[in-house]
């Protein structure tokens, strides 16, 4: 599992609308129309994370999801693993 350095993150961040590297990790904050919308959304995203076994920092406050991507076992730095559920989540979304 590679870890990714702060250039190489920003530079993958390019095909990863909205995400911003901060303290070591991939955030985003997604909105929604109401509570329910935001809801389904980390239903789904729940899904392909248990899939992946690689399971996003998130919290939800009515109608806003906000989520925060390392990899614990690589010392809580982004890897691939991270990269590839952004992208899966920014396509859920």
């Amino acid at each position: 599992m590679k870890s990714y350095t702060e250039t190489e993150v920003n530079d993958r961040l390019n095909t990863l609308p909205g995400w911003e590297f901060r303290a070591d990790g991939l955030e985003k904050t997604f909105l929604f129309a109401d509570f329910v919308a935001a809801f389904g959304f980390m239903a789904r995203v729940a899904i392909h994370a248990e899939k992946a076994d690689h399971h996003p920092e998130w919290s939800n406050v009515w109608n806003r999801v906000h989520i925060r991507l390392s990899t614990h076992d690589a010392g809580n730095t982004v890897t691939n693993r991270d990269l590839d559920l952004a992208t899966i989540i920014n396509a859920i979304a």
